[in-house]
């Protein structure tokens, strides 16, 4: 059986240190997405020769992270990831990073669009703002969903991004009953505030009865619930999914069960240099402990473990982690 499958953007991320006078010339909300046409993102780069490459995406970032954390062995299986690509040298090699990173890949070659791309602007402090041209991958729909591969996983795991087109929230939306059908567990990341706003009606409709386990930052969970303090954030939250992880930066987390007490798991202090796939690491580390079988509290202390030694890299690189030092803190009481 495979460990989890992934529905999410693939996307070729360009990564692109600027000043905020930069970002003030372009008209950005420092920390926001942006979703854009291949023009504009052909603007914000402007030809910019320090951008680096780097296969991405919220999903591909968590899919990466199970991978390395299940190790070679793979002992809970592999995470599976789909998505849409174009027919393109970007959309091969995005498949091909994956598969070398130990991720089953079930990409869906698409015609007439290329392969997505986020232009990821970061400040000196290294705050992230994105502009994305979807590409391909807003081409993705129910037909493409590999139903046997959704039923032979034990996690199913979406992102808010699934949201930005109809047919992608289609396709997301039956993966769910796909998975629910099979007895799987359904994880939604809402991975980002403005998708929470601009999607707000549509998931709270489609959540409850169907996600199991809700992943979202304060922010985030802020914006879905309508919430201010974070007792009323989660208790709102917990009338949505009967289990909320809210990610509080370098706080750590709160882990809310509905119908029990709110669970800390505090934050490791470190030198951050980039926040880039924070999140998405952190989502990797709480669903591997999970599948090891641990409480949630040592989920909550590996995702943050995990998360901390990710920001401490450029870019989402687990090839500069220390995988056995990550899975240590579970021996650490």
């Amino acid at each position: 059986m495979n460990s989890v499958f992934i529905l999410c953007n693939p996307l070729m991320d360009k990564i692109l240190p600027v000043s905020h006078s930069r970002l003030s010339e372009l008209g950005a909300v420092p920390g926001s997405m942006n979703l854009v046409d291949r023009d504009r993102i052909d603007q914000v780069l402007g030809g910019d020769s320090r951008s680096v490459s780097v296969p991405g995406g919220s999903g591909a970032n968590t899919a990466r992270g199970l991978a390395w954390l299940a190790g070679s062995d793979a002992p809970m299986g592999r995470p599976v990831y789909l998505g849409a690509v174009g027919k393109d040298g970007e959309g091969r090699g995005f498949g091909e990073l994956l598969r070398r990173a130990g991720v089953v890949c079930a990409l869906v070659a698409k015609d007439g669009e290329p392969t997505g791309v986020s232009a990821v602007l970061v400040t000196p402090e290294r705050e992230r703002t994105m502009f994305t041209f979807l590409g391909a991958s807003r081409l993705l729909e129910p037909r493409d969903l590999p139903r046997d591969l959704i039923r032979a996983s034990r996690f199913l795991y979406l992102t808010g991004y699934n949201w930005d087109t109809e047919n992608q929230r289609q396709a997301a939306e039956e993966a769910g009953r796909e998975a629910m059908s099979a007895g799987r567990r359904v994880c939604l990341d809402v991975a980002d505030p403005f998708v929470a706003e601009r999607y707000r009606g549509s998931l709270l409709r489609w959540i409850p009865g169907v996600v199991d386990i809700l992943f979202a930052n304060r922010d985030e969970l802020a914006a879905l619930t309508g919430g201010s303090s974070d007792g009323e954030i989660l208790r709102l939250a917990a009338e949505l999914a009967p289990l909320v992880v809210m990610k509080t930066g370098k706080e750590g987390c709160s882990i809310h069960p509905r119908g029990a007490e709110t669970l800390r798991a505090p934050g490791e202090t470190v030198e951050a240099r980039d926040s880039t796939a924070a999140g998405d690491s952190f989502a990797a580390g709480f669903l591997h402990g999970l599948l090891l079988g641990r409480d949630l509290r040592d989920c909550g202390r590996l995702a943050n473990r995990v998360a901390s030694r990710m920001v401490t890299v450029e870019g989402c690189n687990y090839d500069l982690l220390d995988r056995d030092e990550a899975l240590r803190v579970l021996d650490q009481g």
